[in-house]
């Protein structure tokens, strides 16, 4: 190694060392789990709110970034955004609104386990965009990967021209959900790579996503005030639970580990949102989601072990401590 290498790796290290242990496999595992569950929510709390997806998706979205802004400005103090860092965050933001758009309103067109098992494709996109960056997965990660996508659909698929309005609209609808949430997933590791905290990048990527929403409620000729007290109730807990929790929960794991792990993750959700379908509106699962719901969990673990060890996503910093990508090594 070249001496300037010398001297970065050994600051590198005396950064570690000061600035504690970087998140244990348990936290990131817990942190994981409860996003999911957080996460299997969403698509109960937006049918419940009886609003249009693009209502649904503004407040959502407004909500979330007051409920996080104490928590982001404290970060954006800490450490002061740059343009590496704030750019790939707002076009996030971009993405993250057009997912809401696409995907809530999916949900009047199809059924949730149809629409959710489509968005659980996002890690087949994830995995092809880093591929096409020059990050192919291992064989064993794209085993897993396969498996995992072929069990998400069948949980959502058995189900499909069961309900409905027009299911080959909000199937191209929850599409276009999963094809932008593939890039917000990368474009927010990217911005917290280049330095924002975890609150500091959410707090742009919501805001972001919040103001590029605004017309949308008029577009659609939609009011954005008067709605009953039940339909706010559910707006609120729709940004409180599947979105401060599960993706502020997503968000963090994916500053930590392998953006294609944290998007493969996200097949488990098709599985608790059936369940929760099957409760809430007696949507009930058929032999294909009892056949692949098992086949799911198999690809995710497959995906977890084999995954590739890329280098710390996050350069070492004594304001934020150190970010690793491989937290078992």
């Amino acid at each position: 190694a070249s001496p300037a290498e010398e001297v970065r790796a050994g600051t590198m290290r005396v950064v570690r060392r000061l600035a504690g242990p970087p998140p244990s496999a348990v936290h990131v595992t817990a942190a994981l789990l409860a996003a999911i569950t957080a996460i299997s929510f969403g698509a109960i709390f937006a049918r419940l709110a009886e609003a249009p997806g693009g209502v649904v998706a503004f407040w959502r979205m407004v909500f979330a970034t007051a409920l996080i802004a104490p928590a982001g400005l404290r970060g954006l103090r800490t450490t002061r955004p740059t343009a590496a860092g704030a750019a790939p965050a707002v076009a996030a933001g971009v993405l993250l609104a057009v997912h809401f758009a696409t995907w809530l309103t999916s949900l009047s067109y199809t059924t949730i386990a149809a629409s959710v098992a489509i968005v659980a494709t996002t890690p087949i996109w994830v995995a092809a965009f880093r591929w096409v960056g020059g990050a192919p997965p291992t064989r064993g990660a794209l085993l897993g990967l396969s498996l995992a996508v072929a069990g998400g659909i069948a949980v959502g698929f058995g189900d499909v021209g069961t309900g409905g309005t027009a299911p080959l609209l909000g199937n191209g609808l929850a599409l276009i959900g999963a094809l932008t949430v593939a890039g917000y997933f990368l474009l927010g590791r990217r911005a917290q790579a280049a330095g924002l905290s975890t609150s500091g990048y959410a707090l742009i990527a919501y805001g972001t996503a919040a103001l590029v929403l605004v017309p949308l409620p008029a577009l659609l000729g939609s009011t954005y005030l008067a709605w009953p007290a039940a339909t706010w109730l559910w707006l609120v807990l729709i940004a409180v639970a599947p979105q401060v929790v599960g993706h502020g929960g997503l968000n963090w794991a994916n500053r930590h580990v392998d953006p294609t792990l944290v998007a493969t993750v996200t097949l488990l959700e098709p599985l608790g949102a059936g369940l929760l379908a099957w409760w809430a509106f007696a949507e009930v699962p058929g032999a294909w989601v009892l056949a692949g719901a098992p086949v799911m969990l198999l690809g995710v673990a497959l995906v977890i072990h084999h995954r590739r060890r890329d280098p710390p996503p996050v350069a070492p910093s004594t304001n934020q401590g150190p970010e690793r990508d491989d937290l078992v090594r």
